[in-house]
This record gives C-alpha cells, sequence and structure tokens, in this order.
C-alpha cells in the first residue's frame, strides 16, 4: 500500500471497526456512544485583501493577493461505548465555495489552486475519520487529528483548517499532570484537499538550508504538563521532524492575583532547535508576555530574541507557538530581536456584551541580512475589532474585521484587511 494513504485508511478501518462494534453491543454499551455524541456545522465567509506596497526593489510578483471565499465546517464526536475499554468515532469534513478570485489574485490560502496555472478552484474539500480508545483518563486516536501543542500548532486561520494524518495519546490519570504523545506522517494544508509529506517553513531571513530532499512523513512528539494550582502551569515538550530538527520546549504561565478584577499574567517560553542530519537548524527562541488586565482592559508587553545559526523551525503551515507571532509575520528571522505593545477593550464594560478591541504594535531588528551589512528591521500594527451576537435571531453570528500594516527593509511592505462572518450552528 502506497505509504500516503496509510494513515487514511487505518483510520477508516478504525473507524468502520468501531462503528461496527456498536451495533454489535447491547444497547446499554451504547448509551453513552450516542448520548454524549456532538455534531455542529460552522459557516465561514471570508474576505481576504493583502495590498503589496513595493513601488520598487524588491518588486512583488503580484500587486495584491485578494479573493473570496464560503466554508462549510461539519464536526461530529462520538461519546464511549460503556466498559473498560471505550470506543468511540469522530468525523470532520469540509467544504470550502470560491466566491471571488483571478489568477493575478490568488494565493491568500482560502481557496485551493491548480498546480499548473495557479487559478483558484471553484471548490475543495475534505473528509477525516478518526477512530478513538478510552482506557480510564486515557485517549488514544488515530486519523485525522488537529494537535494544539507548542512544538505543533495545527493553523485554522482560513476558510478550512489544516489537519494531519497519524496517532496521538491523551492521558489525564494522575491529578494535575497532562501527558501527550503522538506521531505524525501526512499533513492537510488549510488551502488543500490532498495529504502530502512535511516540510520545514524556511521563509524570511531564517538562514535554514537542507542538504538533501525537503520533505518528512514522520513527526514524533511528546509532552509534559502540570497545573500546580490554579495560578501556575509548567510544560515540557518535545518534536521531531525526521531528517530535519529536532525541538525541545519549556513554558511557564503564572496569574499573580492583585486586587479586585486586577491581575498580571506572565507567560514565558524557551525552545531549543538542533538539526537532525539533514539542515542546519541551530536555534535557541527566548519569549515572554507579560499582560495585566484591569476591569475590561488588559495591555501586555512583550519580548522575542533569536540566536543560533538559523531562525526558528517549525513545520510548514502551522502557527509556530511565539508570542510575536501574530497576524503577517512571526518575528522569528536569524538573530532577530522584537517586543510587542498591546491592548485589549472589552465593551461589556459600557454595557455592549459582545463587542471586542484590539491593537498591538511589534517591533523587530538585528535581522542578519546574509548577504550584506545592513541590519534588517521590520514592524507591524495590527488591529482587530470583533462582534458576535448575545441574542435575537442573530445569535452566535460573529464578525470580525482584522487590519494588518507591515513594513520592512528586506520582505514585503504589506497592506492587509480581512473580514471573517462565521456561525455556528449544534445539531445536537
Amino acid at each position: 500500500m502506497n505509504r500516503k494513504h496509510f494513515a487514511g485508511f487505518t483510520a477508516t478501518a478504525l473507524a468502520q471497526a468501531v462503528l461496527g462494534t456498536t451495533f454489535v453491543l447491547p444497547s446499554l454499551a451504547q448509551a453513552d456512544f450516542f448520548k454524549d455524541s456532538k455534531a455542529s456545522v460552522e459557516l465561514r465567509n471570508y474576505y481576504y485583501n493583502r495590498d503589496f506596497r513595493q513601488a520598487s526593489d524588491p518588486t512583488p510578483s503580484q500587486a495584491k493577493q485578494e479573493e473570496w471565499s464560503q466554508g462549510f465546517i461539519l464536526k461530529y464526536e462520538s461519546g464511549f461505548t460503556d466498559g473498560f475499554v471505550g470506543v468511540g468515532v469522530d468525523a470532520l469534513a469540509g467544504l470550502g465555495l470560491k466566491l471571488d478570485s483571478s489568477p493575478d489574485r490568488s494565493g491568500t490560502g482560502l481557496l485551493q489552486r491548480d498546480r499548473e496555472t495557479g487559478r483558484a478552484q471553484d471548490s475543495f474539500g475534505d473528509f477525516g475519520l478518526t477512530g478513538k480508545l478510552r482506557i480510564s483518563k486515557s485517549v488514544l486516536k488515530v486519523g485525522t487529528l488537529a494537535p494544539k501543542l507548542p512544538v505543533i500548532v495545527s493553523n485554522d486561520s482560513r476558510t478550512l483548517p489544516q489537519t494531519f494524518a497519524g496517532g496521538s495519546l491523551n492521558s489525564l490519570e494522575i491529578s494535575g499532570l497532562t501527558i501527550d504523545a503522538g506521531h505524525l506522517t501526512q499533513v492537510n494544508q488549510r488551502d488543500s484537499q490532498d495529504y502530502e509529506d512535511m516540510t520545514v517553513a524556511s521563509g524570511g531571513k531564517r538562514n535554514i538550508r537542507f542538504t538533501g530532499g525537503t520533505t518528512s512523513d514522520q513527526f514524533d512528539y511528546a509532552g509534559l504538563g502540570y497545573k500546580w494550582n490554579d495560578n501556575l502551569t509548567t510544560s515540557y515538550h518535545y518534536g521531531k521532524l525526521e531528517d530535519f530538527y529536532a525541538q525541545h520546549y519549556l513554558n511557564l504561565v503564572h496569574t499573580l492575583p492583585i486586587a479586585d478584577k486586577q491581575s498580571l499574567k506572565s507567560d514565558v517560553r524557551y525552545a531549543r532547535s538542533t538539526d537532525e542530519g539533514t539542515s542546519n537548524v541551530d536555534n535557541n527562541a527566548f519569549n515572554a508576555m507579560f499582560t495585566y488586565s484591569l476591569g475590561y482592559h488588559a495591555l501586555g508587553v512583550g519580548y522575542q530574541k533569536m540566536s543560533g545559526d538559523t531562525g526558528f523551525a517549525f513545520i510548514n503551515g502551522t502557527d509556530p507557538f511565539l508570542v510575536n507571532y501574530i497576524q503577517i509575520g512571526d518575528f522569528a528571522n536569524k538573530d532577530e530581536k522584537s517586543w510587542q505593545l498591546r491592548y485589549d477593550y472589552n465593551f461589556a464594560g459600557l454595557g455592549i456584551p459582545g463587542l471586542t478591541f484590539m491593537t498591538r504594535y511589534v517591533n523587530g531588528d538585528n535581522v542578519d541580512q546574509l548577504t550584506n551589512n545592513q541590519e534588517g528591521k521590520e514592524w507591524e500594527r495590527d488591529t482587530d475589532i470583533a462582534y458576535v451576537f448575545q441574542e435575537g435571531p442573530l445569535k452566535n453570528l460573529g464578525v470580525k474585521w482584522r487590519n494588518a500594516t507591515m513594513r520592512s527593509n528586506f520582505g514585503n511592505d504589506i497592506d492587509e484587511n480581512r473580514l471573517i462572518v462565521s456561525y455556528t450552528m449544534p445539531l445536537w
């Protein structure tokens, strides 16, 4: 069997076995399987406009990227059958439709493009099954996965989510302790309906190079997280993309209560990444965010520093777990240092629940440009305004406008706007 289809075949076989089991078990054993199941469909209407602002060098290949899409995401999660070993099955289906695009404006990540012409296809979709087994407080899953861990964060910022094929284990046997482990073989990118091997993100001025091939069909991870009390959590995670890099990630999150409706949250992260034979990955990433909350206001200050021979390493298409990874940039180039200032406000404080506002500014410098002695510099300013209807016929309908401006002396100058209208409807 083709290795690329093995994970999907395994997931389907396990899911079919699970479903078949439920039909032969007594109705009592099926009770939790059906009673605890839940299903929902999300409608996601997405407009994306990215305007490249350079007048001369470096000249972008496109003047802008601009597309409009409609997405439908169906999620089903069963409960588990009764007994020492509980079995269950999850399903995820997605459909993306083109509402507006053209060859000179494609490439936003909203829509799947034809590999030969670059033209956005009229529609694309995917379907995944996940079989699961539960023993006590441990759950094993095989099939379609969307991990959210420091060493791998699945991306869900376009029409359809990014998913992976593989297996995962989550254990909560010891109070306060979370254990995660997994093995991934393929990735289905957010603008694709095909599973493929994984690659390393190498854009910008990361200085990441390869001596052999550029794809891998094996990513292994493991991690421990411990909640010491309601205010302190620490974790360690390890990830390895076969042949390319290994990464150790430490994270500490602490909330200090100061007074009524006042607190200081500290989120401190450190990652060490090294090569695994066919790359030159060598990076230390220290980053931290400190957020002071007062009532409906929050003010945050962040700092991020890259050191080593390369920038930060992560699987292409995923979200790097960095405090200065924001709407456009990640500020994770070789030797880059960056700081962030952020402000959030919840308009519930003015009697408008559901309305929120966020603005932030990140400035990065000291980027090693590699080809000359000029220091690389960049900055980005973001603003988000979101509203979720709280009552009436439009209850739970969400509208979000995201605006960003990025300027750089070594990359693209970008103005960007996104308008996202979403609605999630529980089916049962």
